[in-house]
């Protein structure tokens, strides 16, 4: 039975980035990345990190070398990465008035939405999915849930057990680690130093990766 791990990089209103990324990884057994990344932050991070509760990729205190190594740490693991992707100017009309996204909670239940759908079809009847409790874009967070159950069960097998959990990425340590996969996957889409280099250690595990909104404007 997969446990599928999911957060997001970039912001879909007041953003300097180009893209907005949705990043899962399903794994069979969360205790152990969990304790694979704990171990690693409290053997290989700076004292001062050591022992903090949550690590983000981003954090000041990281370099890049420590950066590169833990994602070539991290790929080692037995985790499967789908995400999708999609450039912020190509977001749909019927989300824009006055030049701006207003409508970011469905917005982001749309990209939610396409980037779990990589899954299917099932081989399995559990699909347990756990988000940061942080992010549903304006959308109450039972509201998410229940929006993106009914997008969802139709689509699967009959019976299917579907899970979707929002937690505390600071007591998570799988979604610490979706965040590095979302921060070297954002590094390579903006185009920033070393996220080619940061993408190709993550290449053998990303089984399914889409670009969103992009055939909307290819005519």
């Amino acid at each position: 039975m997969p446990y599928i791990f999911l957060d997001e990089s970039g912001n879909l209103t007041k953003t300097d980035d180009k893209y907005f990324i949705v990043a899962t990884f399903s794994v069979g057994d969360p205790k152990r990345i969990t304790n694979a990344f704990r171990k690693w932050q409290h053997s290989k991070f700076p004292k001062k990190l050591s022992n903090q509760s949550e690590v983000k990729f981003n954090n000041s205190t990281l370099d890049d070398t420590l950066r590169r190594r833990t994602l070539q740490y991290l790929a080692q693991q037995d985790i499967r990465i789908f995400y999708t992707y999609l450039s912020i100017s190509n977001i749909p009309d019927e989300y824009i008035r006055k030049g701006r996204v207003y409508e970011t909670g469905l917005l982001y239940l749309e990209i939610v939405g396409a980037t779990l759908e990589l899954y299917l079809p099932l081989t399995t009847t559990d699909f347990r999915v756990f988000r940061d409790q942080r992010t549903t874009k304006g959308m109450a967070s039972s509201s998410f849930n229940t929006s993106l159950s009914a997008r969802l069960l139709p689509k699967m097998p009959a019976k299917t057990l579907l899970q979707i959990e929002a937690v505390d990425s600071t007591t998570s340590a799988p979604i610490q680690v979706v965040d590095w996969v979302n921060g070297a996957l954002a590094r390579y889409h903006e185009g920033k130093p070393r996220g080619q280099e940061f993408y190709d250690i993550l290449k053998p595990n990303i089984v399914q990766q889409k670009e969103l909104f992009s055939k909307l404007w290819d005519k």
